[in-house]
């Protein structure tokens, strides 16, 4: 059984309120990662405690960063829903859209939008082709990646989706300074502008840092490029 009032409590820990509809959300979310885990890999986490902090909390220090609530976001690699899916629990004002490239991490999100009674939108798409779609290119007002590839990737992956004074919003663990000054050239290239990196402390002593990349200007026509080519050659 999800602990519902261990949520709230480290939740109140960093000033994030939840309603007690949210608060259930978050219980059939767990409910439904855990069982639907068993048959398809989403998380390497299954203890429940261990969800609501490494998963839920971490995904909610976003509202501590976005102070805008009337917000289009966009998840690349959104995976089974982190950061963009607890965000939005959080504030259902905002409008999501989950960019996935596996399908069946695609059906688990659109699965999960039903159980959890919230609408969002989960496409079955590449990141870098979003970003050269003209219905996702440069049509977010936030776009966020909580993932393992370094800045100058993900910059290039996800600026391209980015409005012309939105944001790119970057989970990431802690020790990020050669990473972020590795990256300053791809984010000037792709029209971006290093903005704020806010550094928080999880209940467990784990520390995450927030970058905020501002858009500031529109990308190039040739930006993103292939995924292969990005990796191979980042910015």
């Amino acid at each position: 059984m999800f602990n519902k009032e261990y949520l709230k409590e480290i939740s109140a820990q960093y000033e994030i309120g939840l309603s007690e509809e949210a608060l259930e959300k978050f219980s059939v979310y767990s409910d439904f990662l855990r069982e639907y885990n068993e048959k398809v890999n989403l998380t390497a986490i299954t203890d429940e405690n261990e969800i609501a902090v490494k998963h839920f909390l971490d995904s909610m220090l976003l509202l501590k960063v976005l102070n805008k609530k009337d917000i289009s976001i966009a998840d690349v690699g959104a995976g089974a829903g982190f950061p963009s899916v607890p965000f939005l629990i959080a504030n259902n004002k905002a409008s999501l859209y989950a960019i996935e490239p596996n399908n069946k991490r695609v059906e688990f999100l659109n699965q999960l939008s039903e159980k959890i009674k919230l609408p969002f939108e989960a496409r079955h798409i590449r990141a870098e082709e979003a970003g050269r779609n003209a219905e996702y290119r440069e049509n977010f007002d936030v776009v966020t990646a909580r993932a393992v590839k370094e800045m100058r990737e993900l910059s290039e992956l996800c600026l391209p989706l980015v409005k012309v004074g939105g944001v790119f919003a970057a989970l990431k663990g802690p020790d990020i300074s050669e990473e972020i000054e590795g990256a300053k050239n791809a984010i000037r290239l792709l029209g971006g502008q290093l903005e704020e990196i806010s550094e928080f402390t999880l209940p467990d002593g784990a520390k995450r840092n927030i970058v905020l990349v501002k858009k500031i200007s529109h990308t190039s026509a040739k930006y993103p490029r292939m995924y292969a080519k990005i990796k191979k050659n980042p910015l």
